[in-house]
């Protein structure tokens, strides 16, 4: 049985009794309204100072049974800080941590139009750190005792020109690296080269949703939701689907693959060009 509304509100609020945490959200496609039934529940854990990871283990074996725990902050990697994967009456629930300060930080360099893309295991084209903002801003929150993360929330829904600016001055890097793909081809070194693409395709897929004002915060289904923004490049998903099929060993179907990913960071060029007018 799904959680209600109500399930979720008193949940959050348990935890918003744990030392440390001081706001939970929703996130993921529960807030946006996008998901399906058997899509988690993302609960964003906003924490100050040092959490009370233990107690908070003690609240998850209470709410999802027995053997029910969390990790340490930190454990999962530098920038996915850590949380618990939980089972709630038969739903998959994921606690989140998100150190409030840090997404302070990451915000005030959105604003500069600072950013960076950091190695992080299960993110192969590396966590934005303005994905932290970008979080706050598409989720909703479900409990903020003080009230100081709906208000960073107001201010985080807006996107940073700077920021746009950035993103689209990145594009020198998809064509950087269709030029560096290219001397694979002869090797047939199809590793390589999708690798390439896929950085390539990433970048594309950022400086779009920046030029649109849109936070993109995850590369799952970053294509797709770069193909339905308005004045994308016609047939964006549909032709980097085509860029991919065509990867293969042998150096004529490496040199098509580049060369379709050549034409479509040229639209792009033109098209981020145009939405940022």
């Amino acid at each position: 049985m799904a959680l209600t509304e109500t399930d979720l509100t008193e949940l959050a609020h348990r935890l918003v009794g744990v030392p440390g945490v001081v706001a939970v959200v929703l996130g993921g496609s529960r807030a946006r309204g996008t998901h399906t039934e058997e899509s988690d529940y993302d609960l964003g854990l906003y924490y100050r100072g040092p959490l009370d990871t233990a107690r908070l283990g003690e609240l998850a074996a209470e709410v999802a049974g027995p053997g029910s725990g969390v990790t340490a902050t930190g454990e999962w990697g530098p920038w996915v800080d850590g949380g618990g994967w939980l089972r709630i009456d038969g739903n998959a629930v994921d606690w989140l941590y998100r150190d409030v300060e840090r997404v302070r930080r990451c915000w005030s360099e959105a604003e500069q139009g600072t950013y960076q893309f950091h190695v992080q295991g299960g993110h192969p084209l590396g966590v934005p750190d303005f994905s932290y903002p970008g979080e706050l801003a598409l989720a909703r929150i479900l409990a903020d005792p003080t009230g100081d993360l709906a208000d960073l929330q107001s201010r985080v829904r807006i996107f940073p020109r700077p920021l746009a600016e950035a993103l689209v001055a990145g594009l020198w890097e998809a064509d950087f690296l269709v030029g560096i793909a290219r001397k694979a081809v002869s090797r047939g070194d199809s590793a390589y080269v999708a690798g390439c693409l896929f950085r390539a395709v990433g970048v594309l897929t950022h400086a779009l949703h920046g030029a649109a004002g849109r936070w993109l915060i995850n590369e799952k289904g970053a294509v797709a939701a770069a193909s339905v923004l308005p004045g994308a490049p016609s047939g964006f998903r549909a032709r980097v689907d085509t860029v991919f099929a065509t990867i293969e060993p042998d150096p004529l179907r490496l040199a098509e693959a580049i060369d379709l990913t050549a034409d479509i960071v040229l639209e792009t060029v033109d098209a981020c060009a145009m939405m940022l007018r």
